[in-house]
């Protein structure tokens, strides 16, 4: 797989992150910094979690600020009052734009983990692979509803970090056996059919209350 199709997976991710992130500041009733903040660290922040695990320092985003600076853009476009009408007009609406958001952010930043523990040398290291899998797709949305003061989504919405392992496992063994550009697809595509597999049919894990 190309550097380049590696570069615009991750901006998809960005992209898709921010404006979850960006769509949870505005239910906040934040202002423009806080809308453009909290895009920001939702879209960056399981990367910067997972560079660190892997010493990987200055983390990417600060190296290259095309990430941040597209994960702004996005933010400040959710905020102009005719998308906020758009998105919240209904609470439907903003419930499926979210689920798409998360999701997509969700699977494309597990394989991209996974992919760059692998390619800094940890191929053999199952173990660490898998939670930089987990962390890098899920550690951004736990900070964005950290931030925006809730239980953090990946806790308590039906199969999150459940879905982001699944995908993670997936990828590790077809990378094994298949190959890198194989591994990255199915591991994605896994995560996106058990996320909204589990919206759809209201797939949760056992609760405490239970």
């Amino acid at each position: 797989m190309s550097e380049t199709v590696i570069f615009i997976f991750e901006l998809i991710g960005i992209v898709a992150f921010a404006t979850s992130g960006a769509l949870t500041a505005i239910e906040q009733k934040m202002d423009l910094y806080g809308v453009a903040a909290l895009g920001i660290i939702t879209s960056v922040g399981g990367g910067v979690i997972r560079d660190l695990i892997l010493d990987v320092t200055p983390p990417a985003t600060f190296r290259d600020p095309v990430y941040a600076l597209v994960a702004l853009g996005v933010a400040l476009v959710v905020f102009i009052p005719a998308v906020r009408r758009l998105v919240f007009r209904q609470p439907k609406v903003y419930e499926i734009t979210l689920l798409i958001m998360d999701t997509l952010g969700l699977g494309l930043f597990t394989v991209s983990g996974v992919q760059t523990a692998y390619l800094k040398g940890y191929a053999d290291n199952i173990f660490l692979l898998l939670f930089v899998g987990v962390v890098s797709g899920t550690g951004g949305s736990i900070l964005r509803d950290v931030l925006a003061g809730r239980r953090p989504y990946v806790f308590v919405k039906h199969f999150y970090a459940t879905a982001s392992l699944i995908g993670a496992g997936l990828c590790i063994g077809v990378w094994h056996f298949f190959g890198q550009t194989y591994a990255v697809i199915s591991g994605a595509l896994c995560v996106f059919i058990l996320r909204f597999l589990a919206a759809r049919f209201h797939w949760r894990l056992p609760r405490a209350e239970d």
